[in-house]
């Protein structure tokens, strides 16, 4: 579990890949509706900075796929920060996907870019080799299918899947869980309600081959400048410190709870599963 403290100069080295990917963004959200967050801070923080919240629990070169990835959240910010890995977008939605390739070329032309800016700095000439080396998103594919679809051919393929603001999570793990290889993981994105969530999910991810391991939980900053001070180190505070009450609820103010429940395939899923006609929204397992 990294700092968000981390997190953050990790955005900030990917500062003009990111800054892209904003500008992408809001133009393409004026004719498709991808997201309701629009305003430069907010995207940065609840959508690149959420996104890359669990990375340090993405062992280096995962096969990992999104399900449901939208407007590419949160996988391409993983991608970004970690090119390592190699990422399937699956999305029901063919305008969401024609955005994510749209994107990925826009990425990759700003990563080239930076690149041979590099190179020129420390007096290197122009080596092709090398600069097909660093396709960072050419190991990149988005579909168009629906999650029971997609799973038909493509079932326990992957070390990670992840998903975020899709499902409730007895529903979701029935989309997951079936395309991750026993040993891998599933991250699920929650806010602060999680715990009846999980609760109510417990028999699906049984069922389904999986087992909780733990639940990472986050504090989002108000933006990347702000450093959070941890609660704990609050609560011990006494009288001494009244004085201080308004600096410090303003040092420690946030955009709320961040929960990753982090969940291990231990063993295959039933070929049953998951199941089709939308069973696992309107009927899911419990």
């Amino acid at each position: 579990m990294e700092e968000i403290k981390t997190l953050i100069e990790k955005i900030k080295a990917h500062n003009s890949e990111f800054e892209k990917y904003y500008s992408q963004l809001t133009q393409y959200n004026r004719k498709v509706n991808l997201t309701a967050i629009t305003e430069k801070n907010e995207v940065f923080v609840k959508h690149f900075l959420d996104s890359i919240l669990p990375i340090a629990e993405i062992k280096p070169g995962a096969r990992v796929v999104d399900v449901g990835s939208g407007a590419g959240f949160p996988s391409l910010p993983i991608k970004i920060v970690r090119p390592d890995i190699s990422l399937t977008m699956v999305d029901s939605l063919n305008k969401r996907v024609n955005f994510l390739n749209v994107l990925c070329e826009k990425l990759q032309e700003t990563h080239l870019q930076n690149f041979a800016i590099e190179e020129q700095k420390q007096g290197l000439p122009f080596n092709a080799k090398m600069h097909k080396n660093k396709q960072t998103y050419a190991n990149i594919n988005a579909v168009h299918a629906r999650a029971e679809d997609f799973c038909l051919n493509n079932r326990e393929k992957f070390d990670v899947a992840v998903a975020r603001a899709v499902a409730k999570l007895n529903t979701l793990v029935e989309y997951l869980l079936p395309l991750v290889k026993v040993g891998g993981v599933v991250l699920a994105y929650k806010g602060s309600g999680y715990a009846d969530e999980l609760n109510e999910a417990q028999k699906a991810i049984e069922i389904l081959g999986g087992k909780v391991e733990k639940v990472l939980t986050y504090n989002l900053p108000t933006s990347l400048e702000n450093e959070i001070i941890e609660n704990e180190n609050l609560s011990t505070k006494t009288n001494k410190d009244t004085e201080n009450k308004n600096l410090t609820e303003k040092q420690t103010e946030t955009l709320g709870e961040r929960n990753i429940i982090l969940i291990k395939k231990i063993k295959p899923t039933p070929k049953q599963y998951p199941r089709g006609q939308n069973k696992p929204k309107t009927q899911p397992i419990c």
